[in-house]
């Protein structure tokens, strides 16, 4: 019987390439990985390969302490493989392919009594770009107690019918400033984070919206009141990392019941530590790294 976990991630695995190596890749596996290190119980919903890779992978997480048990074997499909070029001006683009394995994620029971005995589950919207794992995730989403969207837009691979079902299904929205101004635009509203936030909040019936301002910090927007911490002085050289050492930072300080400047801050420190180590190819969060990151200040 696979054991049950606070936090369940949902998504994308896959092979994340660097000038310096490559790693495990994929918001949900990053943040699952980040999260095991933090000692917070987890499960990853994914599927990868039935193929050198995709073996290759899920040794990768079961030597970092994360049990694959959730994450699925596709004998049609490849592992995903993204090549994530140095970063120019802050931002990094990708060539994401499809179809690829975690792009047919069948629900099954077992994914249903995780999510139901979990108190998170964190999804973001690249894993919905396909129907097969769109609906799982749909089927999903209502047996969770409570639900993370990260929202990672890609305008290629997902339709603004879909990320907003996934904003409506949510308690707790994070996203950065280009994220709030495109999905503002969407509907014409006033793009500045002091007004945009609470729209957001009130429309989707959201509890929470954290908003990463990059390396000067972030702000958390819930029940009509707002926090904020300042970043660590650390420049962004790999926003992805940054965004996922950031999410599983701060849901292990929100699920232990830290204060919400506490929980913005141990985020904020969290994606310095992972950003400073950009190009590693085994993840590098730890609570004994976070916790010099924070005394540092």
């Amino acid at each position: 019987m696979i054991s049950s976990a606070a936090i369940v991630c949902f998504g994308e695995t896959l092979w994340d390439l660097l000038a310096g190596g490559h790693r495990p890749g994929g918001m949900p596996c990053r943040v699952a990985l980040h999260l095991q290190q933090l000692g917070q119980p987890v499960q990853l919903v994914s599927r990868v390969g039935d193929d050198e890779l995709g073996h290759k992978l899920l040794a990768v997480l079961a030597a970092h302490g994360l049990d694959p048990a959730l994450v699925q074997l596709s004998a049609t499909h490849l592992t995903g493989l993204v090549k994530s070029p140095e970063p120019a001006g802050g931002v990094k683009y990708h060539k994401i392919v499809q179809p690829l394995a975690w792009d047919y994620i069948p629900y099954t029971e077992a994914l249903y009594d995780a999510v139901a005995r979990g108190q998170m589950l964190v999804y973001g919207t690249l894993a919905a770009r396909s129907p097969v794992s769109r609906e799982t995730l749909y089927r999903l989403l209502p047996h969770a107690p409570f639900k993370v969207l990260d929202l990672n837009l890609h305008a290629a691979h997902c339709s603004r019918e879909v990320v907003k079902y996934l904003l409506k299904q949510a308690d707790l929205v994070k996203l950065n400033a280009a994220e709030l101004a495109e999905i503002t635009a969407w509907q014409g509203q006033p793009a500045p984070a002091e007004t945009a936030v609470p729209w957001l909040a009130k429309k989707y019936g959201l509890q929470a919206v954290c908003l990463m301002r990059g390396a000067t910090g972030a702000s958390l927007y819930k029940e009509g009141m707002w926090w904020h911490s300042t970043g660590f002085g650390t420049s962004i050289e790999d926003p992805d990392g940054y965004g996922a050492g950031f999410l599983a930072a701060l849901l292990v300080s929100w699920i232990t019941g830290q204060s919400p400047v506490e929980c913005l801050r141990r985020a904020c420190a969290a994606g310095a530590v992972v950003t400073g180590q950009y190009g590693s190819s085994s993840p590098i969060l730890s609570e004994n790294n976070l916790n010099a990151r924070l005394q540092s200040v």
